[in-house]
């Protein structure tokens, strides 16, 4: 019998109010993993009314059991490391590496999370009037709506609610409609484990077709106090402009157009290794994944053959068989997307060094692209699939020419053996993020995440994440009657 998950408003696991449900599918099989609760704009209010009535208990908790409570929320996760990879097989196609990648970054971020609930709170500042304490102190907002996309279900899950929880906020959070176990109600069940009190963190889950309806009312809601977003660019410009329209402040991750840049005195082995990597790591379906690979003229052509070559021999298919590299896309329609882009990219002139062809389902090989040129669609569009695309440039200039010809500006790596050079180049590059002698996917909960232009506004990681969900606050503290002109 197919599994049926509720809600969970208040701490209670509840059906939509009108009863409804949606399948959550396998993207390998097409098979039904879940039944989950189709949330409308009324299960919204519902959420939020037990987000808003818990905000205050929370916020008031010492910041030490915060701590504990996230803390223990990390090792929790991976404790149950082997559990969470199996549930993203099923539900995302996620390769059994990956799966447990996602475990262990985000058992690390709660962590860093409980670390950061016990970070000074502000500052005395010098103030202009001696007879005064003047304070700069850092308040939790209050309710945070996070959305948590289903490409990295477990990372970017943790990610969508530990700083704000950290910080003392409640949450809603709503699921993707690709990953809600994932992503949201198995992230919830270890924050519940790890003794977060009811109602702190609330789950939405809900039919495709009612995507844009919930996350409006949650938006729209005047007690949202933060947005925190992560998807694509398309849908993160929507959540941008509801933002907008009700001044909540927001932290927007979206898409990115990633390069890699090889240098002309990059080591050739260690070059493609990182590049297939970056390409094929969860079938390039990480906001981080290389689209572009500049590479140096003098050792283009041989790059090309070599990464073609590493491509064709990396395993596909079963995301469960833990020697699969290549899993499914998401879905076939998204197979199909990414397999139009290369077939119009061919079709104009691209040569197809490796893979390629009719997705089968929603698989779709590792492919190697090499003369792609600018007019073609697959140079500026996000790829989110498997695929690399080979440009030849004339040197390091022309590379970072290229690399910032695009609205997108999340990450990049810097290959090369001469890390001063390296360092000259990546401070050179439009991006928020940018890896010198390493690829373009990484992440650190310590550090600073987050791109410019298109890929988004706001951080995540550390400090940056603290103050992106709290409100900085000027109170000061008159230690002597002032004398007022009248």
């Amino acid at each position: 019998m197919t599994e049926t998950r509720n809600l969970l408003i208040g701490g209670a696991e509840v059906a939509a109010a009108d009863g409804r449900t949606t399948e959550d599918l396998n993207p390998h099989t097409g098979g039904v993993v879940a039944r989950v609760a189709a949330a409308a704009p009324v299960d919204v209010t519902r959420a939020v009314d037990a987000a808003a009535d818990a905000f205050a208990g929370w916020a008031g908790t010492a910041p030490t059991e915060r701590r504990r409570v996230l803390t223990r929320a990390g090792d929790l996760l991976e404790e149950r490391a082997a559990d969470a990879a199996a549930l993203m097989a099923s539900e995302t196609g996620g390769t059994l590496g990956w799966s447990l990648f996602n475990a262990g970054l985000a058992a690390a971020m709660f962590r860093e999370a409980g670390a950061l609930a016990t970070l000074p709170v502000g500052e005395v500042l010098a103030g202009a009037d001696p007879g005064a304490l003047s304070l700069a102190i850092r308040q939790p907002a209050g309710v945070v709506a996070a959305f948590a996309p289903w490409n990295a279900p477990l990372i970017l899950g943790v990610r969508a609610v530990a700083a704000p929880l950290a910080a003392g906020n409640s949450v809603v959070l709503k699921a993707s409609e690709e990953a809600p176990l994932a992503c949201a109600l198995f992230v919830a069940e270890v924050l519940r484990d790890a003794g977060l009190p009811p109602g702190v963190l609330n789950v939405l889950t809900n039919d495709r077709a009612d995507a844009a309806a919930v996350a409006e009312a949650l938006i729209g809601d005047r007690r949202v106090r933060r947005v925190n977003f992560t998807g694509s660019t398309g849908v993160g410009r929507r959540i941008g402009q509801l933002a907008a329209r009700y001044l909540t402040p927001a932290v927007l991750e979206l898409g990115g157009k990633n390069s890699v840049l090889v240098l002309d005195d990059a080591d050739l082995d260690y070059a493609v290794n990182a590049v297939a990597f970056a390409a094929y790591a969860n079938s390039g379906q990480i906001c981080m994944s290389a689209d572009r690979v500049l590479v140096h003229r003098s050792i283009a052509d041989e790059f090309a053959a070599r990464l073609a070559e590493k491509a064709k021999g990396l395993p596909g298919g079963d995301p469960t068989d833990p020697h699969t590299v290549i899993g499914p896309l998401i879905n076939a329609e998204a197979a199909s997307r990414v397999a139009g882009l290369v077939d119009q990219a061919a079709a104009s002139g691209a040569r197809v060094l490796t893979g390629g062809g009719t997705p089968d389902g929603a698989h779709y090989p590792a492919t190697v692209l090499a003369g792609v040129t600018p007019d073609m669609l697959i140079h500026t569009e996000e790829i989110f699939g498997p695929v690399a695309t080979v440009l030849t440039v004339e040197d390091e200039d022309h590379a970072i020419e290229i690399a910032n010809d695009s609205p997108y500006g999340l990450t990049a790596g810097v290959l090369t053996r001469d890390l001063n050079r390296g360092f000259g180049v990546a401070r050179r590059l439009r991006t928020g993020i940018a890896h010198v002698n390493d690829q373009c996917v990484d992440d650190d909960p310590t550090a600073p995440f987050g791109g410019v232009g298109d890929s988004g506004y706001g951080r995540f990681g550390g400090r940056a994440g603290v103050e992106a969900f709290t409100d900085l606050r000027w109170i000061t503290l008159q230690q002597r009657p002032k004398q007022f002109p009248f």
